[in-house]
């Protein structure tokens, strides 16, 4: 059983920057990939970005690519999303996701993961 807690949501205005953490239990992070996922009010759970655990980069939703940076530290068991130029439109609940098994189809779809934590919720105002 892997325990997932995000923290470092809140209120910002449109422009600012947020950073979230996700710190996992357990000791083998080094080998989960982990997501980013937000579902907006009324809106289905999307894909935001991902870090493969033999990778080196992220991958990310065009619709936050150039503006959001994924980033993990294995040390820490923590993952990290760095929000910048924040829009509207990117208010949600983030979700983190940690997959343990081994990607099958694709590390953007929801399924694939194995454990979700409860959630922050961030809020930009134009």
């Amino acid at each position: 059983q892997v325990q997932l807690v995000e923290s470092g949501g809140g209120l910002v205005q449109a422009g600012g920057s947020l950073r979230l953490s996700c710190t996992a239990s357990g000791r083998a992070f080094s080998r989960y990939t982990m997501g980013w996922f937000r579902r907006a009010p009324g809106k289905e759970r999307e894909f935001v970005a991902a870090f493969i655990w033999s990778g080196s980069n992220g991958y990310y939703a065009d619709s936050v690519k150039g503006r959001f940076t994924i980033s993990r530290d294995n040390a820490k068991n923590t993952v990290y999303l760095q929000m910048n130029s924040l829009k509207p439109e990117d208010t949600a609940l983030y979700y983190c996701a940690a997959e343990t098994g081994g990607i099958l189809n694709g590390f953007e779809y929801p399924d694939e993961y194995d454990y979700w934590g409860q959630g922050t919720q961030v809020t930009v105002s134009s």
